[in-house]
């Protein structure tokens, strides 16, 4: 009996794992394009949170017949009850929010817990603790987003801090492949950059909550240069390139004026071209994305196994613990993308990009129905920082464009990428609590109006 349950679940498991993804991203997209009110939608909510945890058991399921390692099974009911218990207290701390953010980060933690078992069971176990002691962390911020409507007077603040962080990180920080990413305080590594990211965020809002004028763009510009400085000197380069473009989508947002967008444009150009010249291991990247089977015993290797990965996927994989994704070098931090699909199939690879879009999509709806250009600076800047990201970590590993080391949120190992990951979906889903407000507000104004 259980040799035929074996045979079922171990093949059946990859049309199970992609038919599970892609019902989520179906529902999630009929969530997201509903024409009533969509933080009312607890039936389809509900049918997303089935299908996470369907193909969350099916994977692990699938794992433990192939591997012969029932401990496997421990530790899935361990990941299942963080999933169930972030869901059910989300809903009790803040049942008027947003709760796709809430249920699209479950879903892409759990295809990480997923994929970091198949890779490296010891880093899953530290990824599982790092999501429950962030997510411990972080379930106050849509409160204090709520709560406190006087965060954009601390624009100066915001500057002060990410310029002096990412400072400490040039002049003192741990070099990393070449690049000062990371402090070490008493054992424990951290990227500042990853957690200032949001920061800056919050510094270019405040910038121009008011004031929009040129002097305006000028003034949060210069700043926002001085970041991204720090991160070239840094050699940090991939990080640098999310923040310039977050200023530039954030200034574009605030004042509608295309000519910043060019100028960034022709900026950003000349700088790709300095540091092409000036730092080697641009040098190589590049030249490993041009044509990588030159070098493919040298900086090639990495993205050249990945694509070997990429095309023995198929649409359904190959199959849990049947594919070889360890062969390519930091496969958990920066070519998870790539093992997924090798083993899960495109169909599941291209249902999380889509349930990654599902998240910048309704960040970019929130911020059109906001009436604060604070807040409405907010969610398109966070969520143009996301959806970049993840473009710039599967762009990298599919070649589209060179790589540049930055991580998958939520799914790739690494404990400043996953904290950061999660505080910026909680201050998303604060912004969708302050959407509902204003909503209210303006329904008890209009209300009021008609009885006069």
């Amino acid at each position: 009996m259980n040799s035929y349950l074996e045979i079922y679940i171990t093949g059946l498991s990859g049309y199970f794992l992609g038919i599970s993804y892609i019902l989520y991203v179906v529902l999630g997209c009929v969530i997201l394009f509903r024409d009533d009110d969509y933080y009312n939608n607890d039936l389809m909510y509900n049918l997303q949170n089935v299908c996470m945890f369907a193909f969350h058991f099916t994977a692990f399921m699938c794992m433990c017949f192939r591997s012969g390692d029932m401990k496997l099974m421990g530790f899935y009911v361990a990941c299942q009850l963080l999933m169930l218990g972030i869901v059910v207290v989300a809903r009790i701390l803040y049942p008027y929010a947003d709760r796709l953010f809430t249920n699209n980060m479950c879903m892409l933690m759990t295809t990480g817990f997923v994929i970091l078992t198949r890779l490296n069971y010891n880093k899953a176990l530290k990824q599982f603790f790092i999501v429950s002691i962030s997510m411990m962390i972080s379930m106050g911020v849509p409160f204090v987003i709520r709560r406190f409507k006087f965060l954009h007077t601390f624009k100066w603040i915001y500057a002060s801090i990410g310029i002096a962080a990412l400072g400490i990180v040039l002049i003192a920080g741990t070099v990393t492949y070449g690049a000062n990413i990371s402090y070490t305080l008493r054992g424990i590594t951290f990227q500042p950059s990853e957690l200032i990211k949001i920061v800056f965020v919050f510094f270019v809002a405040s910038g121009f909550v008011r004031a929009r004028s040129m002097s305006e763009v000028f003034v949060t510009g210069s700043m926002a240069l001085v970041h991204v400085l720090i991160l070239v000197l840094s050699k940090d380069l991939g990080s640098a390139l999310i923040f310039a473009f977050i200023c530039v989508v954030m200034v574009f947002v605030a004042t509608g004026n295309f000519l910043y967008v060019i100028g960034a444009g022709v900026l950003g150009g000349a700088g790709t071209l300095i540091a092409y010249r000036m730092f080697t291991h641009v040098q190589e990247r590049i030249d490993a994305w041009i044509d990588p089977w030159i070098a493919i015993d040298n900086s090639g290797y990495q993205i050249t196994q990945s694509l070997f990965a990429l095309s023995s996927g198929s649409a359904w994989g190959v199959g849990l613990m049947n594919g070889n994704p360890n062969a390519i070098p930091f496969v958990e931090d920066d070519f998870v993308f790539s093992a997924i699909v090798e083993e899960m199939g495109f169909v599941v690879g291209i249902s999380l990009l889509a349930v990654c879009m599902t998240s910048f999509i309704r960040a970019l709806k929130m911020g059109a129905c906001l009436r604060s250009m604070f807040y409405r600076l907010l969610a398109v800047g966070l969520g143009s920082s996301y959806i970049f990201q993840v473009f710039l970590t599967v762009g990298g590993g599919v070649k589209f464009i060179p790589l540049t080391g930055v991580t998958l949120p939520f799914v790739s190992y690494g404990g400043s990428s996953v904290l950061t990951s999660i505080i910026l979906f909680e201050v998303l889903t604060g912004v969708s609590l302050i959407v509902q407000d204003e909503k209210d507000f303006y329904e008890r104004e209009n209300a009021q109006h008609d009885e006069e």
